[in-house]
């Protein structure tokens, strides 16, 4: 985002992008709607491309409004995915603790979004989230997903789309994140735009 104006007017509202990635049939789209409209539906069709849904709310007493990117988990569609990454603000990771090899592939989306993003940052605003917490047949556990996270120094979130545990709390720790780094950049902005404006005009040599 083009940080706009003289100054950061806290009663603006900012526009931030999130986006959502992980492997095909992990809930991202169950996820989003239960965040958005409260709402689980068991069957959803497999998101082709990607589609947006907006929600409002205030952090830090800064009005917010998140678009919010949701896409298609499937290989085939992975280089048409990596197009809608450009301008994100914030990026959820997302698997399935019943699918270890959904959590096992987090290196690769985490790689392939971060190679997009440009500039490249390796501490941009960003969360994991394990799905599925209600499936008593775990194949990721709590502590190997908390290791990886503690890794790569991302916050991870145990969840469930199906009966709302910790949606919300995860998607606000994103967008307090994604405002931190987008406040951070508008005053850096600002600094350089500063330095830009020369402080004396060069006087002019007499004759």
């Amino acid at each position: 985002l083009v940080p706009q104006g003289p100054s950061m007017d806290a009663s603006k509202k900012v526009d931030l992008k999130i986006i959502i990635i992980g492997a095909l049939g992990v809930g991202k789209t169950s996820l989003l709607h239960q965040y958005v409209h409260k709402r689980f539906y068991e069957d959803y069709r497999t998101t082709l491309g990607a589609s947006i849904l907006t929600k409002v709310l205030a952090v830090d007493n800064t009005p917010l409004k998140l678009q919010i990117w949701d896409t298609g988990g499937q290989e085939r569609f992975r280089s048409m995915v990596s197009t809608f990454y450009k301008g994100s603000d914030g990026c959820m990771l997302a698997f399935d603790v019943t699918d270890r090899e959904s959590f096992e592939s987090l290196d690769n989306w985490r790689d392939d979004f971060l190679e997009k993003v440009i500039p490249r940052e390796q501490d941009f605003p960003m969360v994991v989230l394990g799905n599925k917490i209600d499936i008593c047949e775990r194949q990721v556990s709590r502590e190997i997903a908390s290791a990886w996270c503690k890794e790569k120094d991302i916050p991870y979130f145990e969840v469930s789309a199906k009966n709302n545990i910790n949606v919300a709390e995860a998607f606000e720790t994103l967008a307090k994140q994604a405002l931190t780094t987008y406040k951070g950049i508008f005053e850096s902005y600002l600094t350089d735009s500063i330095k830009l404006t020369p402080n004396d005009k060069p006087k002019k040599s007499c004759c």
